[in-house]
């Protein structure tokens, strides 16, 4: 053990309870980058090393997606999506081993697991999308690996929740959340067989989230930004990543079967719409909380000069 590590655990900032990212955290939050142009380059490194982190199990399944695209044997016993279902429950029991996760985001990956297991098995049997490849885990059509690519979507909200200390103002009344939630997953299903209610769902969730800011804090003050952006931006992101996965073979829209095309802009609705759920699921685990007294008054926005605490 270090002497910083030593010093830190002395006046309490890290305890052997934490895990190991929470040392390694506290250690890079108790260092002193200066002034001026150093403070908002240390800023930006520890902003985009936090993020890293938190998408830790989404980043390892995509770069998995990849790698075995391009390198896995076509004559493996083993098949592909097979291997990449191993491969997920692999990364999943060495991040509660080595307390790089915590059990209550496990908890929320499983949930996420089951949740995107049951759409997906409907989903292929209405033809929106299929599983190309051959595999023994599996359930329908529907091979085991893409319950885990869901559930890295719950793990990266749960995580970047508490790795920034989210806090809100005007947050919703609960119950309106639950019942957005299940309506958007019920639309879901029953858009095959009745009217496609998504444009009345974007309504129903800018009405209820139009006042709510999020709070995070990177470095040491904490700043803010609507949440409706923050969901925006996400649902961006996942788009990225499922035009990496649809790359690597790992599905195929309709359309895909005979060579890769980019997955159309209006995917990012339904992704939008399906970060919602993942936020609301993820918000039964963890504590919704105001700003405390540093974070209410002093915060700013994100396109504002951030201000030391």
């Amino acid at each position: 053990m270090g002497r910083g590590t030593q010093r830190l655990r002395k006046i309490g900032v890290i305890s052997p309870s934490h895990s190991r990212f929470q040392q390694i955290r506290a250690r890079l939050e108790a260092f002193d980058p200066g002034e001026g142009w150093r403070l908002w380059l240390y800023e930006f490194l520890l902003f985009g090393f936090k993020q890293g982190w938190a998408c830790l199990f989404g980043g390892l399944l995509l770069a998995l997606l990849l790698a075995t695209h391009f390198l896995y044997p076509d004559d493996s016993a083993l098949a592909r999506y097979d291997f990449l279902t191993l491969a997920a429950l692999a990364i999943q029991i060495g991040m509660l081993a080595f307390r790089l996760e915590t059990w209550d985001e496990a908890k929320v990956i499983l949930i996420f697991h089951v949740v995107g297991t049951a759409m997906e098995v409907f989903k292929t049997y209405a033809g929106s999308w299929v599983y190309p490849e051959a595999s023994l885990l599996r359930i329908a059509g529907v091979p085991l690996f893409s319950g885990f690519m869901y559930a890295s979507v719950g793990s990266y909200i749960a995580r970047v929740w508490r790795i920034f200390d989210f806090r809100y103002t005007h947050y919703p009344p609960r119950w309106t959340t639950w019942l957005l939630a299940g309506a958007i997953y019920a639309n879901f299903f029953l858009h095959h067989f009745w009217i496609d209610l998504r444009w009345l769902l974007f309504a129903a969730t800018a009405l209820i989230f139009w006042r709510t800011r999020i709070y995070f804090r990177n470095f040491r003050a904490h700043r803010w930004m609507p949440l409706l952006l923050g969901f925006g931006l996400v649902a961006l992101f996942i788009w990225l990543a499922e035009n990496i996965a649809t790359f690597a073979n790992a599905w195929n829209y309709p359309g895909q079967e005979a060579g890769w095309q980019p997955v159309g802009p209006e995917k990012l609705g339904s992704w939008f719409l399906l970060m919602l759920i993942s936020f609301v699921l993820v918000a039964l685990v963890q504590p919704v909380r105001r700003p405390g007294k540093s974070s209410a008054p002093d915060a700013k926005p994100i396109a504002e000069q951030p201000a030391r605490a």
